[in-house]
């Protein structure tokens, strides 16, 4: 069990397919909400929540099945990646979370490269981006198993806030 998380434009849905291409489950965040016919950023209240129900109520089931499930959506909130983490521990399973640590040049060039295509490629503005970087809470051990992965070194560029690059 796998929770991707990293902010937008960090790699969390070409992570996520690769797993899948070797049998996992992928449970896609932005998918979800596009069903619920919720396409850009940010939601209406109370969307989020919904979201993220139907997501963790596929989770527990998958988790029950015995399948390898990766959960494709940022956590970039420490108190969701915990409310994930509990939701699975009366089954026994102990999600590892793996963040995509990406520097702001790269993120802003992926950002900036999307054209709207679907779930997985919402334009978002550089200023909205900017708020997603500045309000990311970094994942620690502290909080479970924890594998971080880093992204190919970009030329410098114009610094960011807040953490991520």
């Amino acid at each position: 069990m796998i929770l991707l998380c990293g902010p937008a434009g960090s790699g969390k849905s070409t992570t996520a397919r690769r797993l899948e291409a070797e049998g996992w489950v992928r449970l896609g965040w932005d998918e979800e909400a596009a069903r619920r016919g919720y396409l850009g950023y940010p939601l209406p209240d109370g969307a989020q929540d919904d979201v993220h129900a139907a997501v963790q109520e596929r989770l527990v089931g998958l988790v029950g099945e015995g399948r390898d499930v990766v959960v494709d959506t940022s956590f970039w909130q420490r108190a969701l990646r915990t409310a994930y983490r509990e939701l699975l521990a009366p089954v026994g399973v102990v999600p590892t979370t793996w963040y995509l640590r990406v520097p702001w040049p790269t993120l802003l060039a992926r950002v900036t490269a999307r054209t709207g295509s679907g779930p997985d490629d919402v334009v978002i503005s550089e200023a909205t981006l900017r708020r997603f970087v500045t309000g990311f809470e970094v994942p620690t051990a502290d909080e479970g198993p924890l594998v971080v992965l880093d992204a190919e070194p970009e030329p410098e560029s114009d610094a960011a806030p807040g953490p991520g690059g």
